[in-house]
C-alpha cells in the first residue's frame, strides 16, 4: 500500500510479483497515472507482457476488482479511524487475509 500515486511503488510491486510468481501473458489495469507512466509501461514491455487498460470510466471492464474495492471500503476502511499509515497497512493486511480465506472457502462450497 502506498500513500502516493507515484509509479515507483507499482514498479516495485510488479518486480516482486515477477520474481516470486513468474510472468503473466497480460497485465490489466485502469488508466491511473502510475500505470500509464513510461517507467511502468516500459517494465511490462521489457518483460514481453501485453498491456491491457480498462476504458475511461469503464468500471464494468473489471467488475470483480471493482467489487473487491467496494467490499474493502464498506467492510473495513469506512468503519475504522486509522491514526497512522502503519495502522492502516496492518488493518488492511488483516482484512485481506480474512477476505481471501472467506473467498477461498465460498468458492469451494459453491462447487
Amino acid at each position: 500500500m502506498s500513500i502516493t500515486m507515484e509509479a515507483g511503488f507499482c514498479v516495485e510491486a510488479v518486480e516482486e510479483a515477477l520474481a516470486n510468481h513468474g510472468k503473466p501473458e497480460i497485465f490489466n489495469t485502469d488508466q491511473g497515472s502510475q500505470f500509464t507512466s513510461t517507467v511502468f509501461t516500459s517494465l511490462l514491455t521489457a518483460n514481453a507482457i501485453a498491456i491491457s487498460m480498462d476504458g475511461r470510466d469503464a468500471w464494468r471492464d473489471n467488475v470483480f476488482v471493482e467489487r473487491l474495492w467496494r467490499s474493502v471500503k464498506y467492510e473495513e476502511v469506512y468503519l475504522r479511524a486509522y491514526y497512522t499509515v502503519t495502522e492502516a497497512r496492518n488493518s488492511l493486511a488483516s482484512y485481506f487475509g480474512f477476505y481471501n480465506a472467506v473467498s477461498y472457502y465460498l468458492t469451494r462450497l459453491c462447487h
